[in-house]
């Protein structure tokens, strides 16, 4: 009795720094787990107990559905602004030089407009743009463009491989209604990101995003009619043309491929939907009294004609209602009959050539 006591005395008397030497040399023998690590344990061989396992998993984070903004028409008068009578009458003229294109076009939708309405729908960014394929291919999907581009979306084939499509000698798959569909809503989604507005994305599907970026940076602003006269001519066409298009199929279909008033107006109700009637005459006894017509064969710059010829750009403009399709090559006809003073006629006809040249100069600098 007493040799038991002595050693319970003497294992209670050790040092602190050997008994705490002792539970670590035990609890060595059991992995220990680290912060954010995951432990997966090996089926134990004894029937000791595990240890529990420590598992820190990092906090669901809830994605957040992506809201884009939707496609501007023509009516919207809060997203246009002071700039609202001016594409209204730009849908106008576009439907009066189009319609027959916009019919063929309305015929060809039945089939294609409700595949690429659910490609759309499923990438989850307005079926409005589909319309941009209207104005890219007027829904062909054979269509080839003088530089290359090919099928309804008019991909580049450098640029439909990056968005997965397979372009070689044996398969083109921009020419495929689905996938290059897809492709184009890929395509757009990563424009978006990057600009964050429909006008400019219509813009940079266009030019490639560097015009329209140098454009804002010039500028300082993100606004498209800000930045409009710095991007290339081609491209402010193009933008006007989808604003039409979308428009005119959405709010205005009932008059596509219809006869329609030599010269009309529109207007809208609450929810956008236009109706036409005829306009009041376009101009005076005085002024067709004081105008000239002369035909031109192709564009030239109406800013630099009016600062040659030292004419009121107001009376130009409202003489010449529809040139800006002209100068911007989304006329129907391939000549223009020019109103002007007649007072300016016998300048014109001296300065012609030179203002030919010079508006190619112009244009080319636009363009760049």
């Amino acid at each position: 009795m007493q040799y038991k006591r002595f050693l319970f005395v003497l294992l209670v008397t050790l040092s602190p720094s050997l008994l705490h030497a002792q539970m670590v040399k035990v609890r060595s023998s059991h992995p220990v787990a680290k912060k954010d690590t995951i432990i997966i344990r090996k089926k134990a061989v004894t029937t000791a107990p595990a240890l529990p396992i420590a598992v820190v998993m990092p906090k669901a984070v809830e994605a957040k559905p992506r809201v884009f903004k939707p496609v501007p028409l023509a009516h919207e008068k809060g997203y246009y602004g002071p700039m609202s009578e001016y594409v209204t009458q730009y849908v106008e003229k576009y439907l009066t030089t189009h319609n027959r294109t916009l019919n063929v076009v309305q015929g060809r939708s039945n089939k294609q407009f409700p595949l690429m309405d659910n490609v759309l729908q499923k990438h989850e960014i307005p079926k409005e743009l589909k319309y941009l394929a209207v104005i890219e291919s007027a829904l062909n999907n054979n269509a080839v463009s003088k530089v290359g581009a090919v099928g309804p979306w008019q991909f580049m084939a450098p640029t439909a491989r990056l968005m997965g499509l397979t372009v070689n000698k044996k398969r083109d798959d921009r020419k495929d209604w689905y996938k290059s569909t897809n492709a184009a809503a890929k395509y757009l989604t990563t424009l978006y990101d990057d600009l964050n507005d429909w006008l400019l994305v219509v813009a940079a599907y266009n030019s490639g995003p560097t015009p329209v970026k140098r454009a804002m940076a010039r500028t300082g602003s993100n606004n498209f009619w800000e930045i409009k006269k710095y991007l290339p001519r081609e491209t402010q066409g193009h933008v006007l043309a989808f604003i039409a298009t979308a428009t005119i199929f959405e709010k205005m279909g009932k008059f596509i491929g219809n006869t329609l008033p030599e010269d009309f107006e529109i207007n809208t109700d609450s929810t956008g939907m236009a109706s036409i009637k005829p306009k009041k005459p376009r101009f005076t006894d005085e002024e067709l009294k004081n105008m000239a017509i002369v035909v031109l064969n192709e564009p030239l710059s109406m800013d630099l004609m009016v600062h040659e010829l030292k004419m009121d750009r107001n009376t130009m403009d409202k003489w010449n209602p529809d040139y800006e399709l002209f100068e911007y090559n989304t006329y129907s006809a391939e000549t223009y009959k020019l109103r002007l003073p007649k007072d300016k006629l016998d300048m014109f006809v001296e300065m012609k050539e030179s203002l030919y040249k010079r508006s190619k100069q112009v244009f080319s600098a636009q363009n760049m």
